[in-house]
């Protein structure tokens, strides 16, 4: 018997539903800001990747709305065609400069650059090796590009290096992909281990540093400058522009031979649309203003700091992530729904994150901090989680 497809998408509603796993969109109400107004209720917001402040900088939306004047709303065409205006021309120079890479090619969206890289540069008899913890865009653009896929156990340079041993006979290309900073763990990647893996096997290193940029770094850097690693050590470095920057977007920075190669190869490139000239615009100013404002970065850094501390203080947390992104594992999708719905009661913004998002068991509260939250706000979520987790979650916090 023939089943319908409407009958199937029903028994997995049903399933998500059962399992705690529903996801609704929330509707919100003016600019992105640690104090918001959700689905009508004013909240304190620990969910944004609006890591700098700067979505709402006047300065940025300043930026944006004299590009309206000169340019209009849309772009109208992909780059290729006539979408690439002067501004996007600037940014992507001022990219390059900023990464320290010989040129930038700006996407329309993340998800985007990451399956155009992979799609352009790997074919069916070339192998790319993965994180196990990876964004989902990578994990798709491997599947999409075709070629050999290979997952090695988070943050093991060893078990990569392994696996580069074993496709070392053949003949073919191989790229090392990773996150620079894992989007849910908020953990970074062991990139000097793996630079030098990729170097010592002829491979190459792609960064995807969408959490890193804009954050680490004297400069804002990233993970690259982070460690620091030069640009033969990483030859492929992908950043957003939604996050630490605050507008919209995406950029892969490289050698002229890589952005050329993703220009003539790149599908997501190639038949897309360009972002409008507004948001390149208001990026090349949150760019400068990213640079030059590193108190952003030093306030972020103090915050992080106070919740790290917080956590450890209630037995939640891992001590040992210095990043804007800190989890706290609660195990079950139940238990990490129940959580966030009790806090949204006391006006505090976190959302839970269950699988398939991240693995079985390990069903999370999801905070990231922003330069332009207070210590007080800060205090107050640190003080609600304390009164409503109850006690005997705290010493393992995984076996919930």
């Amino acid at each position: 018997m023939t089943v319908s497809i409407e009958q199937r998408l029903r028994e997995r509603l049903g399933a998500a539903r059962a399992a705690g796993r529903w996801r609704a969109p929330r509707t919100l109400e003016g600019p992105q800001s640690p104090e918001q107004v959700i689905d009508g209720r004013r909240v304190v917001a620990f969910c944004s990747n609006d890591y700098l402040g700067l979505a709402a900088d006047r300065r940025v939306v300043a930026a944006a709305r004299a590009a309206l004047e000169d340019y209009g709303m849309g772009a109208g065409a992909a780059h290729l065609v006539n979408g690439h205006t002067r501004v996007h021309a600037e940014l992507e120079d001022d990219l390059a400069e900023f990464t320290g890479r010989e040129r930038a090619l700006l996407f329309s969206t993340g998800y985007m650059a990451n399956l155009g890289v992979l799609q352009a540069l790997l074919g069916r008899h070339d192998t790319v090796l993965e994180d196990r913890l990876n964004h989902a865009s990578l994990i798709d653009a491997s599947r999409l590009a075709g070629c050999r896929t290979r997952r090695y156990r988070h943050g093991d340079a060893e078990h990569a290096g392994a696996m580069l041993e074993a496709t070392a006979a053949r003949q073919h290309s191989r790229l090392i992909v990773t996150d620079g900073v894992f989007s849910m763990d908020g953990d970074h990647a062991p990139l000097p281990a793996l630079a030098a893996l990729a170097q010592r096997h002829g491979a190459w290193l792609m960064v995807d540093d969408a959490h890193g940029l804009g954050v680490l770094g004297e400069g804002g850097g990233g993970s690259c400058e982070h460690f620091p690693l030069t640009p033969s050590e990483v030859p492929v470095l992908m950043g957003t522009l939604g996050k630490a920057f605050g507008t919209a977007g995406a950029f892969v920075a490289g050698s002229r031979t890589l952005i050329e190669g993703l220009t003539q190869f790149s599908r997501t490139y190639i038949y897309t649309t360009a972002m409008p000239a507004a948001v390149a615009a208001a990026t090349r100013q949150s760019l400068a203003i990213a640079q030059r404002e590193s108190w952003r970065r030093a306030h972020l850094g103090s915050l992080v700091g106070r919740l790290r501390q917080g956590l450890t203080q209630l037995g939640l947390g891992d001590p040992g992530v210095v990043s804007p992104i800190q989890s706290v594992i609660l195990g079950t999708s139940r238990l990490a729904t129940a959580m966030a719905d009790a806090l949204l009661e006391q006006g505090l913004l976190v959302p839970a994150i269950r699988p398939p998002t991240v693995p079985e068991g390990s069903a999370r509260l999801r905070i990231t901090l922003s330069a332009a939250h207070t210590e007080t706000q800060v205090d107050r979520l640190l003080d609600a989680i304390d009164r409503l987790l109850p006690r005997d979650r705290r010493a393992h916090p995984a076996a919930c």
